[in-house]
């Protein structure tokens, strides 16, 4: 499935099929795949079940790095327990990530920049074509709003209006939208995603191709030159 899910994510979005979860089998049933590298999906662990936890669920579906925007202390970790869940799976722990970047649950980040921070592992974990879970506790909210703006800053969606109308479609397909019809979750999310923008670095790329100038101070004169 994961060399499957590779292949898949070389064709172009407006090429693969809609909603990929016709085609990636979901690991869990609260959850989604928005590019065929990363799945959203709700908490991951809860100690009331831990002989089977949706960790393994994830792990076996090729899930190496998580990325976790509950708060410390919000619900029980897993940070501590994912290498041992690795483990008697037969998966080399050395190959698992994890990384936290908390969200209150219901708002938006303090700034786009605590954003972007997010996109730089997800665009590591995708230059290395590894799959990456993003989760919050239930999948809805906080999730949701750092999907719809990694579909931007990917270049999936070309506005933060498509980003949300495919989020939409996925959600559809999701065992909770009967109770939540709706992802992200709160109005101040949803156009959290809708004014979002790419990031500098991306929008650099996707700009044409310029010579970049800077100015020198020569040391005899004073006077400034023109430099490449």
């Amino acid at each position: 499935m994961q060399l499957d899910q590779r292949i898949l994510h070389a064709i172009p979005p407006s090429d693969r099929p809609s909603p990929l979860t016709a085609v990636c089998s979901r690991p869990i049933p609260n959850s989604y795949w928005a590019t065929p590298l990363l799945l959203a999906c709700e908490y991951p662990w809860t100690p009331k079940n831990p002989y089977k936890p949706k960790l393994d669920d994830l792990l076996k579906a090729g899930v190496r790095t998580f990325i976790d925007l509950t708060e410390c202390g919000e619900l029980s970790p897993y940070a501590n327990i994912l290498c041992g869940r690795a483990a008697l799976l037969g998966i080399d722990t050395n190959s698992i990530e994890y990384h936290r970047f908390p969200l209150r649950d219901r708002s938006t980040p303090e700034s786009v920049e605590y954003m972007y921070r997010v996109f730089e592992v997800l665009r590591d974990n995708e230059k290395r074509g590894r799959i990456s879970a993003v989760h919050c506790r239930g999948g809805i909210g906080r999730t949701g709003m750092v999907i719809g703006c990694w579909l931007v800053d990917s270049g999936v969606a070309h506005s933060g209006e498509e980003a949300l109308s495919i989020i939409a479609k996925e959600w559809r397909t999701v065992e909770k939208c009967t109770r939540y019809p709706h992802s992200p979750e709160t109005g101040p999310q949803f156009e959290f995603v809708r004014n979002f923008q790419t990031s500098p670095v991306q929008s650099a790329k996707k700009s044409p191709t310029r010579s970049v100038f800077r100015f020198t101070r020569k040391q005899n004169d004073g006077k400034k030159i023109l430099a490449l």
